[in-house]
């Protein structure tokens, strides 16, 4: 069955632009011109990825409110921006919101598609047999790469599909220092350092939601982060 992507944008020239590359590709694409349908359609069934501009005619910033809503409906579900803004503070204000990635609309055709592709791939480890040696624990941590599934003192951790492998990739080396270069390659985006520091930091909060005391993400200033090992 055809994936479905979801194209939440106000201009309807430069949707169907989008539209016709992802149809050419096999995917089944539904647009939505605001954010009020694309509500009222997620509520009934969500997309197998989400693709949403910012700017959503007079509601300005209509495209951070539905990541948000989307969000919390569906934790793994990939999200991303693809907008004209690309003002710093709203790329790190959509991955504060837990977007996968921030596209802005001068990124190339192929490129995009390249993108979207990668969040699939990674996606599909959800739906692979579980496999005991994709599993890592580490103390409190547990970790499983086939099922995407994080537990931190036996309570489930909703990651994105981006700070999964951010995560994995410090876990999977405690003590070792990873650069941003580093993330970048484990999570397959491309991101600056403070979108990369947005991410961090979201991880960190879901963590804390759970364990106010948590602290085994450790940033190496100049350098990047590292996971502790237990003592």
């Amino acid at each position: 069955m055809a994936r479905t992507i979801a194209i939440v944008e106000d201009e309807q020239a430069i949707a169907d632009n989008y539209k016709d590359a992802f149809t050419r590709l096999g995917f089944k694409v539904d647009h939505y011109l605001d954010r009020r349908s694309a509500q009222t359609a997620f509520a009934v069934k969500l997309p197998d990825l989400a693709v949403i501009d910012v700017g959503l005619g007079d509601d300005i910033e209509g495209g951070f409110t539905l990541c948000r809503d989307l969000r919390a409906k569906a934790p793994n579900l990939p999200i991303v921006f693809l907008t004209a803004r690309d003002d710093e503070f709203d790329v790190i204000s959509g991955l504060r919101l837990g977007a996968d990635d921030y596209l802005t609309k001068d990124i190339s055709q192929a490129h995009m598609l390249a993108r979207i592709h990668a969040l699939f791939r990674r996606v599909d480890a959800m739906h692979e047999p579980a496999n005991g040696d994709d599993a890592i624990e580490r103390g409190n941590l547990l970790l499983n790469s086939s099922r995407m599934s994080v537990q931190w003192q036996d309570k489930p951790i909703d990651l994105t599909v981006t700070e999964f492998w951010i995560l994995y990739a410090l876990a999977k080396h405690p003590g070792h220092v990873k650069n941003r270069q580093q993330l970048m390659d484990a999570a397959n985006v491309v991101l600056d350092d403070n979108t990369i520091t947005s991410h961090i930091k979201r991880i960190r909060r879901k963590f804390n939601a759970v364990d106010a005391d948590f602290d085994r993400i450790q940033t190496a200033y100049g350098m990047g982060y590292r996971w502790l090992g237990d003592a």
